[in-house]
């Protein structure tokens, strides 16, 4: 009888997935709690190829992790140190342009940059870097700062977040990251790091980066104490909001390491639980153009697999990852462009290098304007899944 129910369901969940019905909250508990991983992988691929065919995206990047010391002691952090600390450091302008220049003969199109919540630097120290960063590689996208940076930064300088991503963009600031987020939970965030920003402080702050014109990310960290209930009203509430701005470009569920963290009794997760959290996310994100499979915390080969079960996206180069690392990721520091072409040519899939906005670089004019405020270029429309308009401006 169980069996018969559990076959019912997944009948009635394709029909919707199949009529571009969105799915509910109910939906999404029954795919976690199925153990029909080939049925629940099947359903999220449709999902996946009628948004972006049989594409898969990477990007050159690099990581600028500025800083790693961090007054928020999140229990699951293995990055953050205390100031004085031996091994705490916070990069000089000098220092970021340093690096950059160090890899200035890559074709690097994105550096991703973030770090921890140090009271030592002032406001004057965000805006050199993103300039610094800007004039040692003019043609990159300056993806930085969470909104639990951003959240920080304002209140360091007594500032609103609105003033302060005012302030950021014109210093070169062009995307935020999705980081930050955790878990969208009341419960987890009083548990495993209360001295961050809140589930509805993250929201509000990507609206508000959203409307001014920014577009961003999104994560959930999984793979702790969270349940099944708290990771689908993770994203049932990032739906909520990417109906109202359109403002997030990708997905990107991060499994959780416990290596040298204050959960280090929790083991890993499975292969099982990645490949179903990335293809029910890509089920109930119905609004979100990608889902990625980040590499560096499922290993190159489950990422590889996963672009079967609805991610569209390996991230990319990355180059010197260091936060997941500090946490026990054995994954490599960085990959090369063609490490991450052969990844996907040979599962099969048309690889397509990106830039941060998913405009594919072998179409990217020279001095590339930003898409349309507000626009990611592969942008889900539910009424025209083929929109990837964006301006000169």
């Amino acid at each position: 009888m169980r069996t018969s129910t559990m076959t019912d369901r997944f009948s009635i969940i394709r029909d919707k997935v199949l009529s571009q019905e969105r799915l509910e909250f109910e939906d999404g508990l029954f795919l976690f709690e199925s153990n029909d991983i080939a049925r629940i992988g099947q359903l999220a691929d449709i999902v996946r190829k009628r948004l972006n065919g049989n594409r898969a995206y990477y990007v050159y990047n690099q990581h600028i992790n500025y800083t790693n010391v961090c007054v928020s002691h999140c229990r699951f952090c293995a990055y953050a140190k205390n100031l004085g600390d031996s091994g705490a450091y916070a990069w000089t302008a000098s220092d970021i342009r340093q690096r950059i220049l160090s890899r200035i003969d890559e074709p690097i199109t994105e550096l991703h940059i973030v770090g921890g919540l140090n009271p030592d630097l002032p406001f004057e120290y965000y805006t050199k870097l993103l300039e610094t960063a800007r004039e040692a590689r003019p043609g990159a996208t300056l993806k930085a700062f969470t909104a639990v940076e951003l959240d920080f930064i304002a209140k360091n300088a007594a500032l609103s977040v609105e003033d302060v991503i005012k302030k950021l963009k014109k210093s070169g600031l062009a995307m935020l990251p999705g980081g930050g987020a955790e878990v969208l939970s009341s419960r987890i965030h009083d548990s495993l790091f209360p001295g961050k920003i809140n589930g509805k402080r993250w929201l509000d702050i990507m609206e508000t980066a959203h409307k001014a014109g920014l577009m961003t990310n999104a994560t959930l960290l999984y793979g702790h104490i969270e349940t099944h209930a708290e990771r689908l009203n993770h994203l049932m509430a990032l739906r909520d909001l990417q109906d109202r701005t359109s403002g997030f470009c990708a997905f990107i569920p991060l499994a959780f390491h416990s290596a040298n963290t204050g959960l280090s009794h929790l083991p890993a997760t499975t292969a099982f639980d990645d490949l179903k959290t990335i293809a029910i996310s890509r089920l109930m994100l119905d609004n979100f153009p990608h889902i990625k499979a980040y590499w560096v915390m499922i290993g190159e080969k489950l990422a590889q697999l996963a672009l079967s079960f609805g991610a569209d996206d390996l991230d990319g180069t990355i180059i010197e990852e260091r936060i997941s690392h500090e946490a026990g990721a054995t994954s490599p520091k960085g990959l090369t462009r063609d490490q991450l072409k052969y990844l996907v040519t040979s599962a099969g899939y048309a690889p397509v290098e990106r830039d941060a906005f998913y405009r594919p670089v072998a179409e990217i004019p020279p001095n590339p304007p930003f898409p349309k405020e507000g626009i990611c270029a592969c942008r889900v429309d539910r009424v025209n899944l083929e929109n990837r308009g964006y301006d000169n401006r």
